[in-house]
C-alpha cells in the first residue's frame, strides 16, 4: 500500500475489526502510481484466506488478471471551445469531459488543469460521468492532468496557429500569477514562462519551421513540438519520530512510504542536515502502522510532506538535546556530529551517553490551499520523425524544464521525470485497452498485445530543473516532482507530429494508421 494508515483503517471497516488489531507492514512497495493508494479486493482475501486457514496466506494476481482485477485510468472524450482577440489574448475558454465508471464511481478529472493553466475572462469547465460495466476507473499517476493536458494544449497550439502566433509566444502573453477563477489567492510561486524560455533556447526552437511538413531528413519527415505542463503540489499533514541513539546514530521512524521514488534517501537526507551528521549515521524506518502516521505517497504530497514532518521531529529534538547540554536553544548549532553555541562544543553524543533520547511531531498546514495555490509547472519540448511511405513514428530527443520547489535530490528526482516522459510517449502513441462489450472485459490482458515503451522507443531524455525554492510550500521550500513529468508530454508528441506531416491527430494513441491516408506520398 501506498498509504500506510488508509490500509490499516479499511482493513478495520471491512472486516469489522478493531483497528489496533490490524497490523500493516509495507517497507518497500514498488511502483504504485495510484493503484496502491486503497485497499482493494487481493488484500481482503488474503486476510480472510489467512483467518480461515490459520496460516499466512499471500494473493499473487498474474499479468493477465491485473488488468480486469484492479484499477485503471478512465478513458474520456473531451470537448475545447476557445476564443482570442486579435492580438492573442483568451477571452473565453470552455473544457468538457466524459468519462466512466462503475455505480457510485469518479470521474476522471479532465479539465482541472484548465481552470489554471492560462487565463480569460469567461470560463467554463464541466465533467460527466456515465455508469459502465468494466473494472474500476480510478488514480493513476497525475489523474486529470495527465490526460487533460493531452487535449489542451493541441488546442491551445491549434489556437496560436490560427492567430498567426508562435505556441511559446502566445502561451506566454496568456501566463497568469493569479488563480483565474479566484483572482485573490496567488500561486505561491510560478515560473511557467521561466520553463518555457529555458526550453525553447535549449531545444533551439527557432530552427522549427512553423509551417508543417516542411523540413525531410531522406525519407523521415521532421517536425518539433511542445506543451506546458501543470501539476497539483498538495500538502498533507504528516508525522514522524526522530531518535538519538547512545552510539550518536539518528534513526527516523514513520509510516511514510517509498514507492520507488527514494523516500529513504531524502528522509534520511533531511535527519542528517537538521542533526549535523554524515548521511551514513542515519537509520530510516519505514512504513508500518505503529510508526507515526504520515502523509503517505501520492498526489505528489509525499516528498514535500514527509520531510516536512521529519524536519518538525528533528526542530523539537534539537531543542530537547540544547536543553539537556545546557546551550540556549535559539543558538545552538549541529555540524559534523558536535553542538555549537556560545563559544563552546560539546559531541552530539554527550546528549544520550546513558540512554537515546528522541522526540516526535507533525507538521500541520492548515488553510495554506486557500490561501495560495501550489502547483509545479513545466516545458516540454519533442522532435520527432515520421516515416513518409509508411507513417511510422519515431521521437528523436525530448526536452523537459521544470520548476518545483527545492530539488531535495537530484537524481531521484530527474529518474521521475524521466520515467514520466516515457509513460507518457506512450500514452500519445501505442497504449490503448479494447474492450469486449458483450463481456465486460479488456482484451488484451497482457504485455504481448497492450504495448508500452521499450528501451528503443525512447531517445535521448534531458530534464532541466530551475533554480526555484518555494517559501510558502512547507520548512523545505519543496513541492513535488513525481508526476510532472506524465503532464503534457503527450500534447507535445501530438503536436510535433502536426509540425512533421501537417496532419492533426485528435485521437490517442497517434497510430501510423491514423496518418497512412492523410499524409502526401504515403501508403
Amino acid at each position: 500500500t501506498q498509504m500506510v494508515d488508509w490500509a490499516q483503517k479499511d482493513v478495520a471497516k471491512t472486516l469489522r475489526v478493531p483497528t489496533a488489531d490490524v497490523t500493516i507492514n509495507s517497507p518497500y512497495v514498488g511502483g504504485g502510481f495510484g493503484g496502491k493508494l486503497f485497499v482493494r479486493a487481493d488484500a481482503i482475501m488474503a486476510a480472510l484466506g489467512a483467518k480461515a486457514a490459520g496460516v499466512p496466506v499471500k494473493v499473487f494476481l498474474q499479468r493477465p488478471l491485473i488488468f480486469n482485477n484492479t484499477t485503471h485510468r478512465p478513458a474520456t472524450i473531451q470537448r475545447l471551445r476557445m476564443g482570442a482577440d486579435r492580438s492573442g489574448n483568451i477571452l473565453a475558454i470552455g473544457h468538457e469531459s466524459w468519462s466512466g465508471n462503475l455505480k457510485d464511481g469518479s470521474p476522471e478529472t479532465a479539465v482541472s488543469q484548465t481552470r489554471l493553466l492560462y487565463r480569460g475572462e469567461h470560463r467554463m469547465t464541466q465533467m460527466r460521468l456515465t455508469e459502465l460495466n468494466l473494472p474500476e476507473g480510478n488514480a493513476m499517476r497525475a489523474p486529470g492532468e495527465a490526460v487533460g493536458l493531452m487535449a489542451l494544449e493541441i488546442a491551445i497550439d491549434e489556437l496560436a496557429e490560427k492567430l498567426d502566433m508562435d505556441p511559446i509566444d502566445f502561451r506566454i502573453l496568456n501566463d497568469t500569477q493569479v488563480d483565474p477563477e479566484k483572482p485573490e489567492r496567488p500561486f505561491s510561486q510560478r515560473q511557467l514562462v521561466q520553463c518555457m524560455q529555458t526550453g525553447a533556447k535549449r531545444f533551439n526552437w527557432h530552427k522549427r519551421n512553423p509551417k508543417p511538413a516542411q523540413i525531410r531528413d531522406g525519407r523521415w519527415r521532421l517536425g518539433m513540438g511542445m506543451a506546458a505542463a501543470i501539476r497539483g503540489a498538495p500538502v498533507e499533514n504528516s508525522g514522524a519520530r526522530v531518535r538519538l541513539e547512545t552510539d550518536a546514530t539518528i534513526t527516523v521512524e514513520t509510516d511514510m512510504t517509498d514507492i520507488g521514488t527514494g523516500t529513504y534517501t531524502i528522509l534520511a537526507q533531511t535527519a542528517a542536515e537538521m542533526m549535523g551528521v554524515s548521511l551514513d549515521k542515519v537509520t530510516v524506518k519505514l512504513g508500518a502502522s505503529a510508526l507515526p502516521v504520515s502523509c503517505g505517497s501520492g498526489g505528489q504530497w509525499g516528498a514535500n510532506s514527509s520531510t516536512a514532518g521529519v524536519y518538525a521531529a528533528c526542530v523539537k529534538l534539537r531543542e530537547k538535546i540544547a536543553v539537556k547540554l545546557g546551550f540556549n536553544p535559539d543558538e545552538v548549532v549541529f555540524s559534523t556530529s558536535l553542538v555549537t553555541a556560545e563559544g563552546r562544543s560539546l559531541p552530539l553524543q554527550a546528549a544520550a551517553i546513558h540512554q537515546p533520547i528522541e522526540a516526535e511531531d507533525t507538521i500541520e498546514f492548515g488553510d495554506l490551499d486557500k490561501q495560495y495555490a501550489i502547483q509545479t509547472f513545466g516545458a516540454h519540448f519533442v522532435e520527432v520523425g515520421v516515416d513518409t511511405y509508411t507513417a511510422e513514428i519515431r521521437i528523436r530527443r525530448m526536452l523537459a524544464v521544470c520548476a518545483a520547489g527545492r530539488i531535495l535530490n537530484p537524481k531521484s528526482a530527474r529518474s521521475q521525470v524521466i520515467g514520466g516522459m516515457t509513460m507518457s510517449a506512450g500514452a500519445a502513441l501505442m497504449e490503448e485497452l479494447s474492450v469486449d462489450t458483450g463481456r465486460g472485459y479488456f482484451v488484451n490482458h497482457d504485455l504481448a498485445e497492450y504495448q508500452v515503451p521499450v528501451h528503443a522507443d525512447i531517445p535521448h531524455q534531458e530534464v532541466l530543473f530551475l533554480e526555484e525554492t518555494d517559501p510558502m510550500s512547507s520548512p523545505m521550500k519543496a513541492k513535488g516532482v513525481g508526476e510532472l513529468g506524465i503532464c503534457g508530454v503527450g500534447a507535445a508528441i501530438a503536436n510535433a507530429i502536426y509540425n512533421a506531416t501537417g496532419v492533426r491527430v485528435r485521437d490517442y494513441p497517434i497510430t501510423l494508421d491514423k496518418l497512412l491516408t492523410a499524409i502526401p506520398d504515403a501508403g
